[in-house]
């Protein structure tokens, strides 16, 4: 079922985090955040709405970080019962796609929760103070290929948001698969 997050909470701070990442390494936010701003991206492995628009998460978040953007995606969804979504096939997608960013494991789904996400993908959009300037959609195409017209929101935004600080007022959000929750 489709899922689409709540509209931009304008100066809401991103919560810290520490998390593991495919690298090997362990990534806390302040290692993450750039100069200019923060992009955190819940994904995942198995979601059709994010294999669609892979391709552009990958060209969009190469693109920003030369613009002296932090980017890291986040796994929240919980492996055991989506097989897909285990560490180690994160750290496959990883490779197979070129990440030039960290992409993060949240096991314990403590990350998401602080977070708010709701869908994968679920794109937060910070300044340098670490305000959420962005809580929007990448593109208007969906699960659906990018014709040439199709306008690249998410990287527009936050190279607004990298030059003023601010991110537009009109946001559209994203849409995709619910977080997958462990049962409690």
């Amino acid at each position: 079922m489709a899922v689409s997050p709540p509209v931009c909470d304008f100066g809401w701070k991103a919560p810290d985090f520490s998390l593991p990442g495919t690298d090997g390494r362990t990534w806390s936010l302040g290692e993450i955040a750039g100069a200019n701003g923060t992009l955190i991206m819940f994904i995942c492995n198995h979601c059709p709405y994010v294999q669609a628009v892979m391709d552009r998460i990958v060209r969009d978040a190469a693109a920003l970080q030369a613009e002296g953007i932090g980017v890291a995606a986040i796994s929240s969804n919980d492996a055991a019962a989506y097989p897909a979504d285990s560490f180690a096939n994160m750290a496959t997608e990883a490779q197979r796609h070129g990440f030039s960013f960290p992409y993060l494991y949240d096991e314990s789904q403590a990350v998401a929760r602080a977070y708010g996400a709701a869908c994968t993908p679920d794109f937060f959009g910070f300044n340098n103070r670490l305000e959420l300037q962005y809580r929007g959609r990448l593109d208007a195409s969906g699960r659906q290929p990018a014709g040439p017209e199709v306008k690249r929101e998410l990287y527009e935004a936050m190279k607004l948001v990298a030059r003023t600080g601010k991110g537009p007022d009109d946001q559209i959000a994203s849409l995709g698969c619910s977080i997958k929750w462990r049962d409690v």
